[in-house]
């Protein structure tokens, strides 16, 4: 049976700026108010939402639309895919924020996973009837960069509707580069995600966003307390190790603290094997696919070949081994973002 498919609007958030990644170029607002006034301006059925710094992928449209055929469906999500020919900086970013430790449950945001019903989904690659966006009151500009969430909260809990994660539907998403850009753009997701915990905890009061700021909270006494634990000795005999009964108390903690973060550590370890294994095995796989092209061809993106196996190792075990720093560091500073928009953020600042 033939059906009319519906008419779709692809509102991309232009910037008009030279940097073709367009980073940090506008400020907060005029990147709300670009995306409200696409949606306002579009005519069709459905709202397909894809970042200036973001292409679509094969089929990305012909995979997302049949999901609205169910009047259930408010929304359909797909995966931001990182695009191979990026400088090593970029890509360092990338596999770190799709890996496991990276990620956590959500890496079928940056890599294709299983379709799945979801309630949160980032907008970089969101599609969504225009009908329910409209009665939700469409992006709120208050909440950037989390104005997706609030949108999917709306759609899924006021309007008791369904969100679906396609992962054929993919786009390639460019990342911020390490580590600077990379850290911003990490904090004020941890900033906006620590306000959203407190005032939307439906889908933002979740352990998982607790844990960053949990690994800060263990550094800084691990530091503080080695640094105590120097001063406070004791040559006197009555006391064990030369410590005070507070010292005893504060060694027996540290301990802890130290074989946590070795466990912490040797996690980070395995999800760098992840990433080597991950890069490899994309490698050879894209490599027998015609979707491996360079990124300069738009067409057909994907990653290029890489025809020098040694070139193809080096280039792995340096990802994986930069993804332990820059994994960590992401986390201290994802949490201490966390904690203030968590405790101390009374309203979000535009």
């Amino acid at each position: 049976m033939n059906r009319k498919l519906p008419l779709v609007s692809v509102i991309i958030v232009d910037y008009k700026k030279n940097n073709p990644y367009l980073i940090e170029c506008l400020e907060a607002i005029e990147r709300q108010t670009k995306r409200d006034a696409g949606a306002k301006m579009a005519k069709g059925e459905i709202l397909a939402f894809i970042d200036d710094d973001a292409f679509p992928g094969k089929d990305w449209l012909a995979n997302l639309v049949p999901h609205f055929q169910k009047a259930e469906i408010a929304g359909v999500g797909g995966p931001g895919v990182t695009p191979h020919g990026v400088s090593w900086q970029e890509e360092a970013s990338g596999w770190a924020s799709a890996s496991p430790i990276g990620a956590g449950p959500y890496t079928y945001r940056f890599l294709p996973g299983k379709k799945q019903s979801v309630d949160d989904y980032p907008s970089m690659n969101l599609a969504v009837r225009k009908t329910d966006f409209k009665r939700v009151g469409g992006y709120d500009s208050n909440f950037w960069p989390g104005e997706d969430t609030k949108l999917c909260l709306d759609l899924t809990h006021k309007l008791n509707k369904k969100i679906i994660y396609e992962p054929k539907s993919l786009v390639y998403h460019h990342r911020r580069p390490i580590l600077l850009p990379h850290l911003k753009q990490n904090g004020n997701y941890g900033l906006h995600r620590g306000f959203f915990a407190r005032i939307l905890p439906k889908t933002s009061l979740r352990p998982i966003y607790f844990l960053p700021s949990a690994i800060l909270i263990g550094f800084i006494y691990l530091i503080l307390s080695t640094i105590f634990l120097f001063m406070a000795r004791d040559p006197s005999p009555s006391l064990r190790g030369g410590m005070t009964d507070v010292a005893i108390s504060i060694h027996q903690i540290r301990t802890f603290g130290i074989y946590s973060f070795a466990a912490y550590f040797f996690v980070l370890f395995l999800n760098s094997l992840w990433i080597y294994s991950a890069i490899v095995s994309a490698s050879h796989q894209y490599s027998k696919s015609s979707l491996r092209v360079s990124y300069s061809n738009r067409s057909n993106p994907g990653p290029a070949p890489i025809t020098n196996y040694f070139e193809l190792i080096t280039m792995a075990c340096t990802q994986a081994i930069l993804s332990i720093p820059i994994i960590f560091i992401t986390h201290l500073w994802y949490g201490a973002r966390f904690l203030q928009g968590f405790l101390f953020t009374k309203k979000l600042v535009r």
